[in-house]
């Protein structure tokens, strides 16, 4: 049989598990939003960097004067892909893809040597475009410059409208995390209340009797966020595995920050959180704790 003692000295032993599932439970749907955010940035920016603009050069001008072309524009800081396309490739490709078209007819090649060229995603902005086409065309050995702007103008405002909406539910979701997380933890030291005013009672300072909760609570925090951590990760890894073309799109340095953003919210509002409720409840007086 139990004896009296241990059973009150069992309840009284604060309990943190419920807490350190509940904040890891939370910061997991807070990292899902920023890896999401992350991606939809990727996204956009692989859209961008994907519209294409084609030089198309004057029929006189010689190989070597367009691969000099090619060389000077290559050194440009907007070019982050550059390539000649002769008339001859050129016309394998309009060929690849139309079969049922026939050049043989005209008795000569019709299309004209081009050097595609795509651009940084940070360029692809209604500004720098004109301003890139206005240099490009000055050149002499150049007949026209042609992108889609159609494209151009709906990308941007698809980036547009997806960064508003994540904007709005991003500040949402602070507030509900900041709310969920201290809120859990509140409700876990509310079973300590009683160990917190006996220790109170018997002249301990108020440092002394929150020194010790507000170290677990840091390493309460720092748990609740590894095991977070742990968990996105395995969502990144199934994730890229049911869709390859996410891991050319995967950013260490923004995902480095949102874990590193994850621990550092896990302690600090962890830590808040409870020093806040220790210092409530030694505010309390005995009869109100019931």
């Amino acid at each position: 049989m139990a004896q009296p003692g241990k059973l009150s000295a069992k309840k009284s032993k604060p309990s943190y598990i419920y807490s350190i599932i509940g904040v890891t439970l939370v910061l997991i749907l807070l990292g899902v939003l920023g890896l999401f955010m992350i991606n939809a940035k990727n996204l956009s920016e692989y859209y961008k960097e994907n519209i294409e603009l084609q030089v198309i050069l004057r029929d006189n001008v010689k190989e070597d004067q367009a691969l000099s072309l090619r060389d000077s524009l290559a050194v440009m800081p907007y070019v982050k892909k550059i390539q000649y396309v002769s008339k001859e490739m050129a016309a394998e490709k309009f060929k690849r893809e139309n079969p049922e078209e026939n050049f043989a007819v005209l008795g000569f090649n019709p299309l004209y040597a081009s050097i595609d060229i795509s651009l940084y995603a940070r360029y692809v902005q209604p500004d720098s475009l004109k301003a890139i086409e206005q240099q490009i065309q000055a050149r002499s050995t150049v007949r026209e410059l042609y992108y889609q702007k159609s494209l151009v103008s709906e990308v941007l405002e698809i980036a547009k409208k997806i960064g508003i909406v994540l904007l709005v539910i991003s500040a949402l979701m602070a507030i509900v995390v900041l709310f969920l997380i201290d809120n859990t933890i509140r409700l876990a030291m509310y079973s300590n209340r009683f160990l917190i005013k006996t220790m109170q009672m018997v002249g301990a300072t108020r440092w002394f009797i929150a020194k010790p909760f507000d170290r677990r609570s840091i390493i309460n925090g720092g748990i609740s966020a590894i095991l977070a951590i742990a968990c996105l990760i395995a969502l990144i890894y199934f994730s890229e595995s049911a869709l390859p073309g996410l891991r050319g799109m995967r950013d260490y340095w923004l995902t480095g920050l949102l874990f590193l953003g994850l621990i550092v919210l896990g302690i600090g509002i962890s830590l808040l959180s409870t020093h806040r409720s220790v210092m409530k409840y030694l505010k309390l007086k005995l009869d109100d704790l019931y």
